[in-house]
């Protein structure tokens, strides 16, 4: 493992950022895909019916027991992925045929880069855990902030370069929702630095060090997730990150009741697949920042440290299956609040635009201060 790693930092700098980049796109286009062929079965099982269960690829289907594969739908992953790259991809005369081809390519750069600096887990190496990590770097989630609000700016391009009137008004639609959530959001996460920021510690904003502060043994305070002592933060940061992601019950951006299609309108085909792989991108780094701050990480459970779990099955002392373990919990932890996306948007109905914007302003952001003020008290009378 070592080896590898030595092997790995030695190469040329450029080659290794082509080298992770790559990376990040060959997981997480995969990883949209299958979000949103779950985004079908879960339906699909919601609603009491089937789902995808037909398709199959012609020359595989003489194979015995690949009725099974074709009944879960995996094959669905292959004809949304042709479809979407060889389907007529028609640009509407009366656009502004630049930013209208540009738009769905800016939606993908806040959604890949963002990814850079969340932790996926971790490993021991030299009895020292370590973070699996593209960036490590002390203002992490500052740099998902800063970063993932820019994804908007697709939208609002998007918008406005289709030169129609509903496109236009989903774009308008988006900023002010991003607007009226981002505040409670960063509101909502300053008790948990708050906390781990200690009077004489470290300063830091790195997401690796939160879940370190959730890492103890037994029943010390360090041993409990933040979510069982900051449940209001959670909750804040949990409705601002469905606006955030725009899913319903507040995609006022794509509403089709009243907007047709919203800003993608007149997308269709690989462009308009960009817009909904950017989307469960952001749904996917959105989940893990989530499970990082308020779930424990790649911490099974509290009071249960990765690093005493790999220890009870034996494998502290080798880095490559102490990372496999800790990504595993991580990616299980990420794929049930996937699940529960989804599970929100077949069981709550589509809030008005003007409810979107009184819970936004009226009610989550006098609760995100007033959670903050409390915290700050209690905070400021424990650590003193």
């Amino acid at each position: 493992m070592s080896t590898i790693a030595e092997y790995y930092f030695g190469l040329p700098l450029l080659l290794r950022m082509v080298l992770q980049g790559t990376a990040v796109i060959l997981v997480l286009f995969p990883a949209a895909a299958a979000c949103s062929m779950a985004e079908r079965k879960i339906s699909a099982w919601i609603q009491g019916r089937p789902g995808p269960n037909r398709t199959v690829a012609p020359f595989l289907a003489w194979i015995p027991g690949i009725s099974i594969l074709r009944n879960l739908g995996l094959f669905q992953l292959a004809a949304d992925g042709g479809k979407f790259t060889f389907k007529e991809d028609p640009v509407p005369g009366h656009v502004n045929k630049f930013y209208f081809i540009l738009a769905p390519i800016v939606s993908m750069i806040p959604a890949l880069t963002t990814v850079a600096v969340v932790p996926l887990g971790a490993y021991i190496s030299n009895g020292q855990l370590l973070p699996i990590i593209l960036a490590d770097v002390d203002v992490g989630l500052l740099a998902v902030f800063a970063v993932s609000s820019l994804g908007v700016y697709s939208i609002i391009l998007a918008g406005w370069a289709s030169n129609s009137k509903y496109p236009f008004l989903g774009s308008v639609r988006a900023s002010a929702q991003l607007v009226s959530y981002e505040l409670s959001m960063t509101l909502s996460v300053l008790p948990v630095f708050l906390w781990i920021n200690a009077p004489g510690e470290h300063g830091t904003l790195n997401l690796f060090d939160v879940v370190q502060k959730q890492s103890g043994t037994g029943f010390a305070w360090d041993s409990v997730w933040f979510a069982a002592y900051m449940p209001v933060s959670a909750f804040i940061f949990l409705v601002a990150l469905f606006a955030e992601t725009n899913r319903q019950p507040f995609d006022m951006p794509e509403s089709e009741a009243d907007l047709v299609g919203g800003f993608h309108t007149e997308y269709g085909a690989f462009k308009w697949s960009l817009f909904f792989v950017a989307e469960y991108c952001h749904m996917i780094v959105g989940s893990g920042v989530f499970c990082l701050l308020f779930l424990g990480g790649w911490n099974p459970l509290p009071g249960l440290p990765l690093a005493l779990l790999a220890d009870w099955l034996g494998i502290a002392g080798v880095p490559l299956l102490t990372g496999l373990l800790g990504i595993g919990i991580f990616a299980g932890k990420v794929a049930s609040f996937i699940f529960f996306f989804m599970w929100v948007r077949w069981t709550l109905p589509r809030f008005r635009y003007d409810q979107v914007m009184n819970i936004g302003w009226k009610k989550l952001l006098p609760l995100a201060i007033a959670n903050l003020v409390f915290y700050a008290l209690a905070i400021a009378v424990i650590q003193k």
